[in-house]
């Protein structure tokens, strides 16, 4: 049975065609960019306008998402299910004790199915839509057969969910027929864009080995369902990703939009800060010495909360760090016990806690982002106007590295072959340390370039969610849209076409 968070008020009658549900995936990556949306729909839309808005969550991740949307968000608890290969109380992937787990974990959310549709049952009224992230495919399906609209979101750039869509669809003999190195053309887009195998993301060679247990997920709870989305929510803006939504959209029903909205935590409004005044490691005050001395010139590392870095490659980093002669501020975070082979000296801060990243990355003393590449961390680095240092790692991030470094022109590879028909590879401590001089110093009519290049994208992602804006726009006309798409005609085609069993 759904709980209602304490001290929340019973529903109103008028609960209805006015209020949207929103169902993030319980991951940190995937759930803070739709509490973000929450904010923003709440913000733009609830003062005059009477829309109401729900995040659904399970009890273990309720009080994270209180703390990061404003009072007037309702909030909904839905039990968690029990997994024998879980362990208790675990409602997370960052509570995950082992990644190897996370099979296990999906299937747990996939059994969340029953009291979803308990709880949309419950509801005085049909909601407006209901968003909710493309791992939680049941919710389609329950969607469709209380006549709501579902909008998918995957936590991915338009352009690297189309790449992976277009290079998924390729058959085999083309994909196989190119020669490693060889440049390839990408069905469907602009002219003149060309991929290597090994620039290939992994999320796309996963989806091809069907003994994978993510995979028979995806197969059985996900794309047969994902496609039937009323809609597409993209945490990006027209300037950055405009040019690839209509090859997204091509991945789904006729009629179907992609809605670019980004960047969300931009849109949510400064008072939703994703990481509140959590500074544990005390970052902030470090930061703030080094930008009296010397602004721009601190590097930031990070590679996430779920990528494993092994300690070899932690230890060249190390070494490359503190030869690169840049201050910096590495925030390490793994599941192996790793101590650093070299004194970081007074320059050199490394943060094993949690380090509130926007923050960080908007802070005048830093220059530059040594990065794994996942969109959230592209996204804030590209908002915040800092050049980034791409070394991609896993699933679609090939793919963002591409995008930044290749397309935007806005960072510098790290020069791993990070694709999935490449093998690991250990980046050695002198090519860490030149990469990083090639971020940071910039010196050059290159560096300028690059540096410009990625203020500039920062300032249209500004633009974009300010008076005007194109993702301001587009927020109201997808609420516009979804109201008017319940009069019949093609809306209700599309429902149709929607609620239709999938073919086996």
């Amino acid at each position: 049975m759904a709980t209602a968070e304490a001290a929340r008020p019973a529903a109103p009658a008028g609960f209805g065609r006015d209020h949207v549900v929103v169902f993030p995936f319980m991951a940190k990556g995937h759930t803070i960019p739709l509490l973000h949306l929450a904010s923003a729909l709440a913000a733009r839309h609830g003062d005059g306008g009477g829309l109401r808005v729900t995040v659904l969550t399970t009890p273990g991740n309720l009080a994270f998402a209180r703390r990061r949307v404003p009072a007037h968000v309702s909030l909904v608890a839905l039990p968690f299910p029990a997994h024998p290969e879980l362990p208790p109380g675990v409602e997370s992937t960052d509570a995950l004790p082992s990644h190897s787990l996370f099979p296990a974990f999906l299937r747990a959310t996939a059994m969340l199915r029953e009291p979803f549709a308990g709880y949309l049952a419950s509801l005085p009224a049909p909601p407006l839509a209901l968003v909710s992230d493309f791992f939680l495919g049941f919710t389609q399906r329950v969607a469709s057969d209380a006549g709501v609209r579902r909008i998918t979101f995957h936590g991915m750039s338009a352009f690297s969910l189309a790449l992976c869509f277009s290079l998924a669809k390729r058959s085999p003999p083309a994909a196989g027929s190119v020669e490693d190195g060889a440049p390839f053309p990408v069905p469907g887009f602009p002219e003149g864009f060309t991929i290597t195998k090994d620039e290939v993301p992994h999320a796309v060679a996963q989806a091809a080995d069907l003994d994978d247990p993510v995979t028979r997920f995806l197969l059985e709870e996900v794309r047969d369902w994902d496609y039937r989305s009323w809609g597409v929510l993209v945490n990006s803006f027209d300037a950055l990703d405009g040019d690839y939504a209509a090859i997204l959209e091509s991945f789904y029903l006729p009629g179907a939009r992609a809605w670019l909205v980004g960047p969300l935590f931009l849109a949510a409004g400064e008072s939703q800060e994703e990481d509140g005044d959590d500074d544990p490691e005390g970052c902030l005050p470090w930061l703030d010495e080094r930008a009296t001395k010397r602004p721009g010139s601190v590097v930031y590392v990070s590679f996430g909360t779920h990528v494993h870095v092994s300690a070899a490659q932690l230890d060249e980093l190390a070494h490359g760090l503190v030869g690169s002669g840049h201050a910096f501020l590495w925030a390490v975070r793994t599941f192996d016990a790793w101590s650093p082979p070299v004194d970081a000296g007074p320059e050199g801060k490394i943060a094993r806690g949690w380090v509130p990243q926007r923050r960080v990355l908007a802070h005048p003393a830093v220059g530059g982002f040594v990065s794994h590449c996942g969109w959230n961390s592209v996204l804030e680095s590209l908002a915040a106007g800092r050049p980034m240092l791409a070394w991609p790692v896993m699933a679609e991030q090939a793919a963002n590295a591409k995008h930044v470094a290749d397309v935007l022109g806005a960072g510098v590879r790290a020069g791993v072959k990070a694709g999935a028909n490449a093998p690991p590879e250990l980046v050695g401590r002198a090519r860490v340390a030149g990469k990083v001089r090639e971020l940071m110093d910039g010196g050059g009519e290159a560096g300028r370039g690059m540096r410009a290049r990625a203020e500039r994208v920062g300032e249209a992602a500004r633009a974009a969610v300010g008076d005007g804006g194109t993702s301001r726009l587009a927020l109201r006309r997808l609420v516009d849209e979804l109201q008017r798409s319940y009069g019949g005609g093609d809306g209700g085609q599309r429902e149709a076409a929607a609620s239709a069993k999938p073919s086996v």
